[in-house]
């Protein structure tokens, strides 16, 4: 009782040590716009940005506050330095100084008006990365779609599954992903790995903590929420070999199969929650190889919601601002994989990738093989598929 006394102490002085006075001196309590944030390379440094007018604008936040600073019924407060800063901030008064920008970029007709400051830029002219620089950790939920859970059966097979689903849920499989090396953003090549050719799509919402917690309800979850962002759970079919640990046995590796370098896209930007609404009833998500649409799934698929995903993530372990909860693919993959020009289910190098949520935005990802790996390796290296015969 008492070390749990202790921990709530430490995470409400945690939130209270976020908290900055923008809460007391920005005045205006909501946006006159809509907008999404992200993180942009802008003149070679990583800049964090509004995208606004349907993303077809990025705003230097940190140099537009500045400007607007010039005008003496403003206030003088710093921008964060990087997104996870903003995100930490958002909750505790920062969103409402963000609010006062954009609301100054309409009043003074700097977003359409011909004379456009050079702080805002054309989202063709910018670089855009992932928008976190990177998350303490990604939760994905694994085969948490109904169509997910049965590849490949038709339509009575489906709704019967669907039932015994549904009567015994359980509880959501959750497994982690890297972050750093794994996290790619929009426009960056997706590499499969030396030799393994059983690479896999996933397109997944995102979903980005803006508060810490443990033992989050269900009923509590969307407070503890920042926004929401496109990702893929890109995975890596083809197994590990067998013999060692395995024996003759082909076990399930959850290392190989999610671990690799960028198989981890994020982005291309982040909604807030206050302007993408309830996304179990709003997601809506698709993914396109090479113009085939191979998945395409909306929330009322999804076995286990988005509260319920965090009510048990957060039993397990702590969220932090900034975490990243992936809350799983649709049918499309596996035994339902649809065929495309190459003739493979399975990616193929020099196919573009695409994947889209309904008002957030898409990620699009050139898939590259790898060709060569050093040739001093003693062969305790994760192996080519075809060495065993996959």
């Amino acid at each position: 009782m008492i070390r749990r006394t202790l921990f709530s102490l430490y995470l409400g002085l945690a939130m209270v040590l976020s908290t900055s006075p923008i809460s007391v001196l920005a005045q205006d309590l909501e946006s006159v716009e809509p907008f999404k944030v992200g993180t942009f390379a802008i003149d070679d440094l990583p800049t964090v940005g509004l995208v606004m007018l349907d993303d077809q604008l990025i705003v230097d936040l940190e140099a537009a506050n500045r400007a607007m600073e010039l005008f003496p019924q403003y206030s003088k407060i710093a921008m964060p330095e990087d997104m996870l800063g903003l995100i930490e901030q958002y909750e505790y008064g920062l969103k409402y100084r963000i609010y006062e920008v954009v609301n100054w970029l309409v009043e003074q007709d700097l977003l359409t008006g011909s004379s456009r400051p050079d702080y805002i830029h054309t989202v063709d002219t910018v670089d855009i990365m992932a928008p976190i620089q990177y998350p303490s950790k990604i939760m994905n939920a694994a085969v948490n779609f109904y169509t997910h859970a049965c590849e490949g059966c038709n339509d009575d097979e489906l709704a019967a599954r669907t039932r015994d689903r549904q009567e015994n849920r359980g509880v959501p499989y959750l497994f982690l992903k890297p972050t750093r090396g794994a996290v790619v953003g929009h426009g960056e090549d997706v590499i499969m790995p030396y030799g393994r050719t059983a690479i896999e799509y996933e397109v997944e919402m995102a979903v980005v903590f803006g508060k810490a917690g443990k033992y989050v309800s269900a009923g509590r979850a969307y407070d503890h929420v920042f926004g929401y962002m496109v990702a893929m759970d890109v995975s890596d079919r083809g197994g590990r070999p067998p013999g060692g640990y395995s024996g003759n046995r082909q076990v399930s590796d959850w290392f190989v199969g999610k671990g690799h370098d960028t198989f981890a896209p994020q982005g291309p930007w982040i909604v807030p929650k206050e302007f993408y609404g309830d996304p179990m009833e709003n997601l809506h998500q698709i993914t396109v190889v090479d113009g085939v649409t191979v998945q395409e799934a909306r929330a009322g698929d999804m076995i286990h919601n988005i509260p319920e995903l965090i009510e048990y993530a957060t039993s397990l372990i702590t969220v932090f601002p900034g975490d990243v909860m992936q809350s799983g693919t649709s049918g499309g993959t596996g035994a339902g994989r649809v065929q495309r020009a190459t003739g493979s289910g399975f990616l193929v190098d020099g196919e573009t990738i695409e994947a889209t949520i309904e008002g957030i935005g898409t990620l699009r990802h050139l898939i590259r093989a790898e060709t060569s790996i050093p040739s001093d390796l003693s062969g305790a290296q994760l192996p080519s598929n075809a060495s065993y015969g996959r």
